[in-house]
């Protein structure tokens, strides 16, 4: 699970633009920039997130050169201390990337800021082999939050039976644990995700070689079919 801050960093910073100096040469200017209230804010959603997990959340910043990184980490540590339930660790972004490809399951939850969340979420979908497979969520500080597939709505196989409808799925499952507090009707669904797996259950995007090909359709099917058996 990928906490990224949204609303922050340096994608809002500011000054940012182009500019023309006295020597008529352009310089492109960006600003990282979070405050104190912002850092708390993502970070309390991110150890409430990983209370509901196995209680593991890794901080990513690049802190031995940014200072805005450094002002991250402190506060991250001093949160800390009201989640002592939760076991923090931290690393730096090239590092965490690094790990991510070499060996993915250490991580369970990580919180990090705007552009750091825009590039590690995008490695972690990959890491399931494909963007259908992925839910996610935008949440506020009030509110249940909106919940979607992160491929959003691929038009070019519209009508052709062919998406993979397990992100779209397993984001309803996310809505149900995050937002509406209803881990239990989760749980059912996010298992019911795995059995179709487990026995083989393919769409296109995810197909190997002796594995069941399946549409959409019939991918809905074998979920509603695996629902309604129960466990």
């Amino acid at each position: 699970m990928v906490v990224r801050e949204l609303t922050g960093g340096i994608y809002f910073g500011q000054p940012k633009g182009i500019f023309t100096s006295e020597t008529g040469e352009k310089r492109g200017v960006n600003t990282m920039a979070y405050t104190e209230t912002e850092i708390d804010r993502i970070g309390r959603v991110a150890f409430e997130t990983a209370r509901k997990r196995s209680g593991k959340l890794c901080s990513v910043d690049k802190a031995n050169v940014l200072e805005v990184s450094q002002l991250w980490r402190d506060r991250i540590t001093q949160l800390g201390s009201e989640y002592p339930d939760v076991e923090l660790s931290h690393l730096y972004v090239d590092n965490a990337a690094m790990q991510l490809v070499r060996c993915p399951k250490q991580f369970d939850t990580i919180v990090t800021g705007n552009l750091f969340g825009d590039i590690l979420s995008d490695a972690a979908a990959m890491l399931t082999g494909s963007i259908g497979m992925l839910p996610s969520a935008s949440l506020g500080v009030t509110g249940s939050g909106v919940f979607e597939p992160v491929h959003g709505s691929a038009p070019d196989i519209a009508g052709q039976d062919k998406a993979n409808p397990l992100a779209q799925v397993l984001s309803a499952a996310m809505m149900l644990r995050y937002g509406l507090n209803q881990s239990h009707a989760a749980d059912q669904i996010e298992q019911a995700v795995l059995q179709v797996l487990e026995q083989g259950d393919r769409t296109g995007d995810i197909m190997s070689e002796g594995m069941n090909y399946l549409g959409c359709r019939a991918m809905g099917d074998a979920l509603i079919q695996v629902l309604k058996i129960g466990f």
